[in-house]
C-alpha cells in the first residue's frame, strides 16, 4: 500500500485502511473503491492523506505476489538488458567462430543474480519469466546457467567447480541453435526421424566448442547431458560411472528448466509436480545430487498455501522425507498425509 495525498487521488483507487474523521468517526472502510464523490468527501473533512492499495496488494497467490513485486520488476528489467548481450555473444560464436569472453559471461551472471537475495527467490523470479519465441533457446541456456549457480551452491560444490558448472549452463545446449527452431520447440510429439535429428544437437554443440579455449568438463557436459545413469540416454548410452560429473548436474538442470518454463502450449509445472516427475524418473539421475536438490525445492514450499486436485486449499506443513512430492498438508482442521492418498495431488501453489 502507498500513502497518497487526497489531491492526487483518482477514481478507481482502493483504500487500504479505514479512514476516520477528526472525531474518530468512520468515513470510509478499508477496501472502498473511490469515486469523485468519495474523493470530494475526503477533502471536505480535511483529510490530507490516505493509504491506497498498490498492484501487489491485489495479488492473491505466491507467484502473483512475486510477479507484481518491485524486486521482480527490477530483475525482469535487468534480465531483459543482458539476455540480448548473451544472445549476441552466442550468435558470434556460431556464425563467425568469435571466441566467447568468459569474463563477460560472468558479468552477465553477476548482474542478473544480484537482483535476488537468495537462490530460492532467483528460482521464483525465473519461474515468472516468459521470453519471446525467438529467444527461447537463448533464454533456456541463460536460465540454466543461473540455475546451475543455485543447485551447485545447494550441493556444496567447491568454488572452482561451481564456476565450471555455471559455464556449462551457458554453453551446453548451443547445438540446438544449429537446428530448425520449429523442431526444437515443436509442441507435439516428435516423429522418430525428428527425434533422431534432435539428438544430433549434443554432438553439433561439442564439435562447435571443441576448438574453443574451454575446460574439458564444459565440452563433456555439452556432449553427455542427455546420457542417463541407467544407460538409456544418448548419444553413447553411457552409464552412471562413465558420465562426466558436470554432465550429470546439467541433466538435472536441463530437465528442471524445461519443467519450470512456461510455453505457448503449456503452463509451468508447480514445484511438487516437478519433484514428482523427478521421482518417477530418478533412475536417470545421480541419486545423492538429485535428492539434495529436490529436498531444497520441497523445503522452500513449507508454509505456502496450495490447491489440491479436489479443489480444496491447504497449507504445506511438513515434507515427507521418503516421498518429497507428497508432503503433509493442513486443510482447515484436518492434517492430510498425501502419501496415504495417492489420488490426491497438489495442482497449484497459491
Amino acid at each position: 500500500m502507498k500513502m497518497t495525498a487526497v489531491m492526487a487521488l483518482k477514481p478507481g483507487m482502493v483504500l487500504a485502511e479505514d479512514v476516520l474523521n477528526f472525531k474518530n468517526e468512520l468515513l470510509f472502510p478499508a477496501n472502498t473503491t473511490l469515486d469523485d464523490r468519495a474523493i470530494a468527501k475526503l477533502s471536505r473533512h480535511s483529510i490530507m492523506c490516505v493509504e491506497v492499495k498498490e498492484e501487489e496488494d491485489f495479488a492473491t497467490t505466491h507467484f502473483e505476489k512475486i510477479r507484481v513485486s518491485a524486486g521482480f520488476r527490477h530483475f525482469e528489467k535487468t534480465y531483459n538488458i543482458f539476455l540480448p548481450k548473451y544472445k549476441k555473444m552466442i550468435d558470434g560464436l556460431i556464425n563467425d567462430k568469435t571466441p566467447i569472453d568468459v569474463s563477460m559471461l560472468f558479468q552477465i551472471y553477476a548482474e542478473i543474480t544480484g537482483c535476488a537475495k537468495t537462490g530460492e527467490l532467483l528460482l521464483d523470479y525465473l519461474y515468472n519469466m516468459l521470453p519471446s519465441e525467438d529467444n527461447l533457446t537463448y533464454a533456456h541456456c541463460l536460465n540454466s546457467a543461473l540455475i546451475a549457480g543455485v543447485f551447485g551452491t545447494w550441493t556444496g560444490m567447491p568454488r572452482e567447480d561451481l564456476f565450471r558448472l555455471i559455464q556449462c549452463g551457458f554453453f551446453y545446449d548451443i547445438g540446438k541453435l544449429m537446428l530448425p527452431q520449429e523442431l526444437i520447440w515443436k509442441p507435439s510429439k516428435l516423429t522418430d526421424m525428428e527425434f533422431e535429428l534432435m539428438k544430433t544437437h549434443t554432438l553439433q554443440g561439442y564439435n562447435l566448442l571443441k576448438d574453443q579455449d574451454l575446460d574439458e568438463s564444459i565440452l563433456l557436459a555439452t556432449l553427455e547431458h542427455h546420457e542417463k545413469c541407467d544407460g538409456t540416454g544418448y548419444p553413447s548410452k553411457l552409464k552412471e560411472d562413465q558420465i562426466n560429473l558436470f554432465a550429470k548436474y546439467i541433466s538435472i538442470i536441463d530437465a528442471y528448466e524445461a519443467m519450470t518454463s512456461a510455453r505457448t502450449y503449456r503452463q509451468s509445472l508447480v514445484p511438487f509436480q516437478i519433484i514428482e516427475n523427478f521421482e518417477r524418473t530418478e533412475r536417470f539421475y545421480p541419486a545423492i545430487i538429485l535428492r539434495n536438490i529436490l529436498l531444497h525445492i520441497a523445503n522452500s514450499q513449507v508454509g505456502l498455501t496450495v490447491r489440491l486436485s479436489d479443489d480444496r486449499l491447504a497449507e504445506v506443513i511438513l515434507i515427507n522425507q521418503r516421498k518429497l512430492s507428497r508432503p503433509l498438508v493442513k486443510c482447515e482442521d484436518e492434517v492430510i498425509d498425501l502419501v496415504k492418498f495417492p489420488d490426491l495431488k497438489i495442482v497449484a501453489v497459491l
